[in-house]
């Protein structure tokens, strides 16, 4: 026996018609060179519409790829849904990958267009004349005064909207399986790989972020994503927010922690989300601002630091949130909403229970496979494997590789390359990545909580800790430390605080003291280039 439930596919336009029905009061606000912009979902909506009329303008065929090169902004939030709900799909491209990478990927991917921000567009016509696949280049003026190069291939992004009358009547995309967007992995092994989301990926992946012990999006929210709008599309947070009819607000490239903090307090922002970097560096301001109208910060991308969730805590009232996820997974895998039973936590319990990942979302299956015997291991917060994750938003390929990937198992879950436990309440503790581990003696060791511990020490800045090579143990952790600003530690200091919290093997053979730790593109931290740099 079958339902007799309509069978109507999950698709973008939906989320879009449905703002546009209900929502046209609410704001979105940018931030600019000239200072902020703020508009109506209304005006948002009549503004998409004129895009999808000039996409068609410029001869952009359905199915084909559309990149962008932009910060967080209004403009590109339209074309997060100009794009997919004509039938074409949007692909964003990483600001901060280096020339070679960026070339590949537009390559790879086959773009046809791509909507650059004024103020990057020296960044990226250097390698223009390499992509043999762009045929347009289409600039959008965000108060920058770099120059724009007098080439055929330069539009105008206002002039083409201008140009180009309202799409009339409803989007449709009839096939919910279709691409929607696409995104590359930051390529820290290998040439970046590239992952393709589908409509019906997107809608059900905005679906779950509004539900309570999630994100819990919803209406009366004002939503600051300061994760980038350019790596798995913000987190998915311009698609839900837009469901949700939350009010957006946009940092444009004002990413520094003044202007964050100042953006939270002025329009009385209650949702954002980043990696801990950013927040790290907004720590010394938070007592100097009202920022009592968040409810909600999410930290996801690497492990937050439990002193860092801790001094926000102490600072404001409320602590930050982690959430796991990755390109693969749209991102969204889990979130540490704490449950009812975490009501009989002790404080301290609690401290414990926010360094950790939480629960799965709705939807999503996990589990850890030992990775010597490749059988499950149980949730019984101990037994550690390499996380593995199933669902309806979970890569099942990458774009133009087959099926046949070592990132895939036999029976089609995704290999993550996280080294996690899993407790009896299915909370997920990330130990460290597969690749970041140190084996000594046989043994292993998390990077991650080394860190950890290091970075609770007072004095510390940053901590990263890495892998050298050792002819008895076959690896050894050696510990990279920036100090604060004025302090100075010593690496007998930071074994001696060491000492009481972990296992003696577990000691760091060395600590370097370094200037700072490198970050990838995304803002983690990069310990492949460390290794190079320090190893070397």
């Amino acid at each position: 026996m079958q339902g007799l439930m309509q069978d109507r596919p999950l698709e973008l336009p939906h989320l879009f018609h449905r703002a546009e029905q209900l929502f046209g009061t609410k704001t979105i606000t940018t931030t600019t060179a000239n200072g902020e912009v703020t508009s109506t979902y209304a005006e948002w909506a009549q503004r998409v519409r004129r895009l999808a009329t000039a996409l068609d303008d410029l001869g952009v065929p359905d199915d084909a790829r559309v990149a962008t090169f932009a910060w967080n902004s209004q403009r590109h939030l339209e074309l997060y849904f100009g794009v997919p709900c004509t039938g074409r799909v949007l692909h964003t491209l990483n600001i901060r990958l280096f020339q070679d990478q960026l070339t590949y990927i537009v390559e790879h991917a086959d773009d046809r267009v791509v909507f650059v921000d004024r103020s990057l567009l020296p960044v990226l016509w250097p390698m223009v004349d390499g992509l043999t696949s762009l045929e347009h280049v289409v600039v959008m003026d965000d108060g920058a005064d770099a120059e724009i190069p007098d080439d055929p291939r330069i539009r105008d992004y206002e002039e083409l909207l201008a140009a180009s009358a309202p799409f009339e009547g409803r989007f449709t995309v009839a096939d919910e399986n279709r691409a929607a967007a696409m995104c590359y992995t930051s390529g820290t092994t290998g040439n970046p790989k590239g992952v393709v989301y589908s409509h019906r990926s997107t809608v059900l992946h905005s679906i779950v972020s509004l539900t309570a012990d999630n994100l819990g999006l919803s209406e009366r929210d004002v939503v600051l994503p300061v994760v980038p709008m350019f790596h798995v599309n913000a987190w998915g947070l311009p698609y839900s927010a837009v469901l949700a009819g939350a009010s957006l607000v946009f940092p444009g490239p004002a990413m520094k922690p003044e202007a964050l903090v100042r953006m939270i307090e002025a329009h009385r922002v209650t949702f954002t989300a980043g990696v801990p970097t950013i927040w790290m560096g907004m720590v010394p301001l938070l007592r100097d601002h009202d920022l009592s109208s968040l409810r909600s910060v999410i930290g996801g991308g690497s492990a937050i630091p439990t002193t860092l969730s801790e001094s926000w805590r102490e600072a404001i009232g409320l602590p930050i949130t982690q959430a796991w996820g990755m390109t693969e997974t749209s991102p969204l895998g889990s979130s540490a909403t704490p449950r009812s039973h975490h009501d009989q936590f002790t404080a301290e319990q609690l401290v414990e229970f926010r360094a950790t990942q939480g629960q799965s979302v709705p939807l999503v299956d996990l589990r850890i496979v030992d990775p010597t015997t490749d059988e499950e291991a149980p949730w019984d917060g101990e037994s550690v494997g390499e996380l593995q994750a199933a669902g309806p938003w979970i890569a099942s390929a990458y774009y133009g590789a087959g099926v046949g990937t070592d990132a895939f198992t036999r029976d089609g879950w995704l290999r993550t390359g996280d080294v996690a436990t899993i407790d009896t309440y299915g909370c997920v503790r990330l130990v460290d990545r597969t690749k970041d581990l140190v084996k000594s003696g046989g043994e292993w060791i998390s990077s991650v909580e080394l860190e950890n511990h290091i970075m609770a020490l007072q004095g510390v800045a940053e901590a990263a800790v890495i892998a050298k090579p050792d002819e008895k143990w076959d690896e050894r952790p050696v510990a990279c430390v920036v100090t604060a600003e004025g302090i100075e530690l010593t690496q007998d200091g930071i074994l001696d605080h060491l000492r009481s919290r972990v296992a003696k093997w577990w000691l760091p053979d060395e600590v370097w003291f370094v200037d700072e730790i490198p970050k990838t593109s995304t803002g983690k931290f990069s310990k492949k280039t460390l290794r190079e740099e320090l190893l070397d």
